[in-house]
């Protein structure tokens, strides 16, 4: 069942992407299904820690830009997603290639929304799980 409220396009995750954190560190939108959304990010200096990994960081931001889109484009075109809790298991260290996220939601509410993310290896090896517990409020998004 589709659960998108606002438009949604790769193009259109990109458009409101462009200048923030993820586009910084090259988070590439890659699909958007019916109640779900990929991304991937590639492994390079910038996105590792000082000991030729991906940063455990990097993975959140990764997650949370996921969850965060998901929800916001999950919620009534009045309302905007504000992130509240986020959590991250790390599994499995990544020193080369591209990561690859998908977030699909656990609950979609009036005034809350969970979403799990997981992120996976060029080898479908599930690298790091994450939940990310968004507010739902009314407001105007970006000036984007």
């Amino acid at each position: 069942m589709r659960i998108w409220q606002k438009p949604i396009s790769i193009e259109e995750l990109i458009a409101k992407n462009t200048g923030s954190a993820s586009d910084h560190l090259g988070i590439e939108f890659t699909e958007v299904g019916d109640d779900f959304i990929g991304a991937r990010l590639k492994v390079e200096r910038k996105t590792m820690q000082p000991y030729g990994r991906l940063h455990g960081g990097v993975s959140v931001v990764l997650a949370e830009t996921l969850g965060s889109c998901g929800a916001y484009y999950a919620c009534p075109a009045e309302f905007l997603a504000l992130g509240m809790e986020i959590n991250a298991n790390h599994l499995k260290g990544v020193s080369s290639g591209y990561v690859y996220g998908v977030a699909r939601p656990f609950h979609v509410g009036k005034s809350t929304q969970i979403w799990g993310i997981e992120l996976k290896n060029d080898k479908h090896e599930l690298i790091c799980i994450s939940r990310l517990t968004v507010a739902i409020v009314q407001g105007t998004s970006s000036p984007r």
